[in-house]
């Protein structure tokens, strides 16, 4: 049987957009002579729908459009993912259902059975499981048609499962030829290896060849990866698709070709995130209308990241960086923002802070009187910064795209409405360690971003001889213990067993849940950890639970 991996990129809510990439997928998989024709869940609606799903109009344009792509299917099947409205009144919620569509006509409907309720996952609140899990004969094959997460609760393969049942093994009972699945699996870190993993375990265990097809783009703060692939009986992965990029291809599941050499499973995480970060700018910016970005330029690594982004994402003539220096801003900052123009070819401005920051301190002289020069004066700076970029924003009606990393975020080492000013978060979830090897993946043929802002001390230079780690432990060891308790949600006597010194550990936990409250007013951030800071963690502002 010749399947058709429709690996696409939706747009939540694009009904016409969406249906047009479905129909140019079919064209395409006729033309190659596919049976069936594979694309990924909730396809027609685009994925997640989140609370769109409270409009009836929106679960009436799901079936319209479901309706519509049916009277083009004939020769060549097409299995898609839409919302179901089910016929019995009685039912409150929806179906994520997969349809198996043939001669102008819904064949079958497999509904999705295990609806996943953690991290950035909400789909309980909107769908009701299906019931059962059925085998569906189609071409003289017995086809498992399964949803997502339908195939990541076997038994066999995880130590703890999630769910009660197995759809897999159910549909095993009454025994199948093919197992096929439609995804929208968001990526993070090392999640390409690890759908692969489930992939090859299920074709091995119950001797049948396997395909996902899994959803490409960039969707508010979710980034999938694509990575669509076929698995041979016995285990081994025949094809994959580009990884971070729409693709398409026919995979003959009586014919796979030999085991694919593919690097994909195997990419670094620097590579892995810029190519996300720069997939999830670009759709950010495409499907909310923008076209143009601007942000601040330090002559630190986390704009000199940023801004490369953005100039991969959105090409070197749609972004405009702006050089803010003060009087704590060294001249080899300075200098490195200018080189690092010059080598991405970037226009830019620059705008000296100074007069602006003077008439601040003179308006606040009187109130001030007698009082040291601290933080506050610090965020005056940042917020001069932010109003200048914002006022770039609001003219010539550019994005800002914010430079803080995850290590910051985390410990609250970040402005509001200063340096926190902006659109789109492009590394809130990118540990400060993390953004020195995407730097070394930028520099990899040639030195686009000077060495010097590499290898300098990091700091906000808001004022003389500051540093980072003034006030912060090593960024290696931030990071390990940001990540055990965040990512891994360990706990304190946890994080210490894994020789951390304790009261530092309890000091950068208490950090981090001391400044919820800013990271609620923070822009959009990407994700590419298991466990970002955004709609996935879930943390109360008011709270008493200090360590």
């Amino acid at each position: 049987m010749k399947i058709y991996l429709g690996q696409i990129n939706t747009t939540v809510g694009d009904f016409e957009g969406n249906l047009s990439l479905i129909l140019d997928g079919l064209r395409e998989a006729e033309k190659q002579s596919a049976d069936i024709a594979l694309f990924p869940e909730l396809c027609i609606t685009g994925y997640p729908p989140m609370d769109l799903l409270n409009y009836r109009s929106f679960i009436e344009k799901s079936r319209e459009y479901l309706d519509k792509l049916t009277k083009h299917v004939s020769g060549t099947a097409v299995i898609v993912g839409f919302v179901e409205d089910p016929d019995d009144t009685e039912i409150k919620g929806w179906y994520n259902s997969a349809a198996l569509i043939h001669e102008g006509e819904i064949k079958f409907i497999q509904r999705k059975m295990l609806l996943p309720t953690y991290d950035v996952f909400d789909e309980a609140r909107y769908f009701i499981p299906g019931s059962g899990s059925r085998v569906f004969e189609f071409g003289g094959k017995r086809l498992a048609i399964t949803v997502c997460e339908d195939i990541w609760n076997d038994n066999d393969f995880w130590d703890e499962q999630r769910y009660r049942i197995d759809p897999v093994e159910e549909m095993a009972k009454e025994g199948f030829d093919i197992l096929l699945n439609i995804s929208a699996s968001p990526f993070n870190l090392d999640k390409i290896s690890l759908r692969s993993e489930i992939l090859k375990f299920l074709c091995k265990k119950y001797g049948v060849p396997g395909v996902i097809v899994n959803s490409v783009g960039g969707n508010d703060e979710l980034i999938f990866d694509g990575t669509s692939m076929a698995c041979s009986s016995d285990g081994e992965i025949r094809h994959a698709c580009i990884s971070f990029d729409k693709d398409s291809a026919v995979v003959d599941l009586n014919n796979l070709p030999a085991s694919v050499k593919s690097d994909r499973f195997s990419l670094s995480h620097a590579e892995q995130t810029f190519k996300a970060l720069t997939l999830g700018v670009r759709d950010y910016f495409v499907k909310c209308g923008f076209t143009k970005a601007t942000l601040g330029l330090s002559g630190g690594i986390d704009s000199a990241v940023t801004l490369c982004i953005g100039a991969a994402a959105l090409g070197k003539e749609n972004v405009l960086p702006l050089i803010m220096p003060s009087r704590y801003s060294s001249d080899g900052s300075v200098f490195d923002s200018e080189q690092l123009i010059k080598n991405l070819g970037v226009d830019s401005r620059m705008i000296t802070i100074d007069p602006i920051f003077k008439k601040y301190l003179e308006t606040f002289k009187d109130e001030f009187k007698g009082l040291e020069m601290d933080i506050t004066e610090e965020n005056f700076q940042a917020r001069i910064r932010g109003n200048i970029l914002m006022g770039f924003s609001n003219k010539y009606g550019h994005l800002v795209l914010t430079t803080g990393n995850k290590s910051e975020i985390a410990v609250g080492y970040c402005t509001l409405y200063g340096d926190m000013a902006g659109g789109l978060a492009v590394l809130s979830d990118v540990p400060k360690t993390l953004v020195y090897e995407i730097a070394e993946y930028i520099n990899r043929d040639k030195e686009i971003i000077p060495r010097n802002i590499i290898t300098k001390p990091p700091s906000a230079e808001l004022k003389h001889d500051q540093t980072d780690q003034d006030s912060l432990p090593p960024y290696d060891v931030l990071d390990a213990i940001i990540h055990r308790y965040v990512e891994e949600e360990k706990d304190l006597p946890e994080i210490v067993a894994d020789g951390f010194e304790e009261p530092l550990v309890r000091r950068i936990m208490n950090m981090i849940d001391r400044n919820e409250y800013k990271r609620k007013q923070m822009a959009t951030g990407l994700k590419i950890t298991r466990r970002a800071f955004g709609f996935g963690r879930r943390m109360p502002i008011a709270h008493k639970f200090y360590r």
